[in-house]
């Protein structure tokens, strides 16, 4: 039994994680839940943010076309500052900041469409429309300049993104 804990190699550490029940065991299902998606999203997150500051910080103006004005309005000029410590902390900042957000929209619809699906007895398009919605709104919350109609956008996207999701589960 001791040799295979030797010869398991990192990939089936991860894989054993799913089948385990995730990473914590928090004592309820829904903190369990909650939990292991904030977890596996912030880590996204986190990558996501640097990879995008490491491609701004590759290309000489910063400012590419091919991504949209709200992702170029997050570029950090303090990335070409003047000490490697006011990039260091700026770059912190902004991934900590992003896998914050990538982990409270994962661990939140992850949560709400667990208590639904309790709640209701059945998991379908109204649980994921419901949660998105929520997941939506309060995910617009966490940004710099958030007004009424951009929370209601983020809400109608949530909900018609997770509805979408939830309906082609089954086709694919």
């Amino acid at each position: 039994m001791g040799h295979n804990l030797e010869t398991r190699s990192l990939m089936d550490e991860i894989r054993s994680f799913d089948r385990n029940g995730g990473f914590f065991d928090l004592g309820h299902p829904l903190l369990n839940r909650m939990a292991d998606s904030f977890i596996k999203a912030a880590g996204i997150g986190a990558v996501q943010a640097v990879s995008r500051e490491a491609y701004f910080t590759v290309t000489e103006d910063g400012n590419s076309t091919s991504f949209p004005a709200t992702q170029r309005k997050h570029h950090l000029s303090e990335l070409k500052g003047e000490t490697n410590k006011k990039s260091v902390e700026a770059l912190v900042k902004s991934t900590g900041k992003e896998s914050l957000q990538w982990g409270l929209a994962a661990g939140m619809y992850s949560g709400v469409t667990y208590g639904l699906k309790e709640a209701r007895g059945v998991h379908d398009w109204k649980n994921s429309a419901m949660a998105g919605a929520i997941t939506g709104a309060a995910l617009s919350l966490t940004f710099d300049d958030s007004s009424h109609e951009q929370i209601v956008h983020a809400a109608i996207t949530g909900a018609a993104i997770s509805t979408a999701a939830n309906l082609l589960t089954g086709i694919f």
